[in-house]
């Protein structure tokens, strides 16, 4: 099979070029929903904002359906200090240090959005010395200094800048000539724009498929309660399409596909990991298997909701998981080819 890597490449970078911190993710779904009525497929909205695609199969009672989140890291304004800067809380799980430094945007409750950049309280060497090297990275020890003039509390309130106002980070998407792709929040976005794609190319070659299968795009992952409702009613097999995370003496790779046998919530389904495996064998699929003991998924929080299916986890090696990440094209593909390949079996 063939695939456009051009339109892969098209959904990658305006998915990660959208703002989304998880519990503010409208604009992300409207594009996506833009995109499907480009494409002439219909979906329907969860009343928490998760987006579902149908696309019909010979088997109406026993159905698949895969996710991927919408949703990203970030943080929210903890508290205006006294010197016009911004305390924050973090929004999911990430640690200060991959942060500090690093470019932002505030989103006011109206609309209105500014940037500026975050910094431990003490960034300078010439001031603090020794204690700009020993500070701990915490969110008491953060703040974000404003692309603005301002230099008192009300300086700042005047903007229209609250307590609570979500702030996302600057995501420095490259796409290398080589196909390394590197950006924030390659975690779950890399997935979305495969799911995408995946629906595109089913439609535009009317490829009935055996199962009727759904496509499910949540929007709280990151905070643990993505797919723990509303997940179609007929669902037997849930494959939640998120990430693999390589480093250390982990089996993951960048360029594979990776199948979870067990992260913080258990192991997966046995079966069904061995039915997505089996399909990576018979159709030359690069993949490899790990566990991930600091994880979790969609699929758990579907199945700690009680859902009565059987569960996988499959998705690109993204490497720095959480941090400034990377994944190269060829993780992608062979992601992109088992969900296609095992769509149609």
């Amino acid at each position: 099979m063939k695939y456009d890597f051009n339109s892969i490449k098209y959904f990658l970078e305006n998915l990660l070029n959208i703002p989304s911190p998880t519990g503010n993710t409208n604009a992300i779904i409207n594009f996506i929903k833009k995109e499907l009525n480009s494409m002439n497929v219909s979906y329907s909205l969860t009343n928490k904002g998760a987006l579902i695609v149908t696309l019909k199969g010979k088997n109406n009672d026993y159905q698949r359906t895969f996710s991927a989140h919408v949703d990203t890291l970030g943080a929210m304004v903890k508290s205006i200090k006294n010197n016009g800067a911004l305390a924050l809380v973090p929004l999911g799980g990430f640690t200060m240090s991959s942060i500090d430094g690093e470019n932002c945007l505030i989103e006011t409750i109206d609309g209105k959005t500014y940037t500026g950049t975050i910094h431990n309280i003490k960034p300078s060497v010439h001031i603090s010395g020794q204690e700009a090297y020993d500070i701990k990275k915490v969110p008491e020890n953060m703040e974000i200094i404003l692309d603005e003039k301002v230099s008192s509390k009300s300086d700042t309130e005047a903007l229209g800048i609250n307590v609570g106002d979500f702030i996302s980070f600057d995501t420095r998407t490259i796409i290398t000539e080589k196909q390394f792709i590197k950006s924030r929040h390659l975690d779950d976005k890399a997935s979305v724009a495969i799911l995408l794609y995946v629906i595109k190319y089913l439609s535009e070659n009317n490829i009935l498929l055996p199962y009727t299968t759904n496509f499910f795009i949540s929007n709280y992952e990151e905070v643990g309660h993505g797919a723990a409702a509303s997940i179609p009613e007929n669902t037997k097999e849930f494959i939640s399409v998120d990430m693999g995370a390589p480093g250390l003496d982990q089996n993951s790779s960048e360029y594979a596909v990776c199948i979870c046998a067990k992260d913080s919530s258990g192991p997966y389904d046995f079966e069904l990991r061995k039915k997505l495996i089996q399909t990576c064998i018979k159709n030359n699929i690069n993949y490899k298997i790990d566990i991930y003991p600091f994880y979790g998924s969609d699929a758990s929080a579907a199945l700690k909701a009680g859902y009565d299916i059987k569960a996988a986890l499959i998705g690109p090696g993204v490497f720095s998981s959480h941090s400034y990440e990377r994944t190269h094209m060829d993780a992608i593909i062979n992601t992109l080819d088992l969900v296609i390949k095992y769509s149609m079996e």
